[in-house]
């Protein structure tokens, strides 16, 4: 079983690489993959055919996989990069909340 420590429409900040410091929307999480898709992060260049009579083709930006240990999620309350850390409530519920401000995510 493999586990991801983001979500689709966490807010994540970038590591390391090319696009480092940058801050984005999680569109897609991969956990076979242990990869990401992060909205106007990693963006390369796709050349596409054009699949009906009429439909252009050419050349298009979009965002590509990046692997999730290379993101970190970004605090809501702190806007601090931050680890996850887990939390079982008093009702029984379990939550994610910030390493750094102790606030759910």
């Amino acid at each position: 079983m493999n586990k991801v420590h983001v979500k689709t429409g966490d807010t994540v900040v970038v590591l390391s690489g090319k696009d480092k410091g940058k801050q984005g929307t999680v569109l897609a999480v991969s956990p076979k993959e242990r990869k990401v898709i992060v909205e106007k992060i990693n963006m390369v260049s796709k050349h596409v055919k054009p699949r009906r009579m009429g439909e252009p083709g050419g050349i298009i930006k979009a965002e590509a996989a990046m692997y999730a240990d290379k993101v970190q999620i970004v605090c809501p309350r702190c806007k601090k990069p931050t680890r996850i850390g887990h939390k079982i409530f008093e009702d029984g519920s379990k939550g994610r909340i910030c390493r750094k401000c102790g606030e759910v995510i």
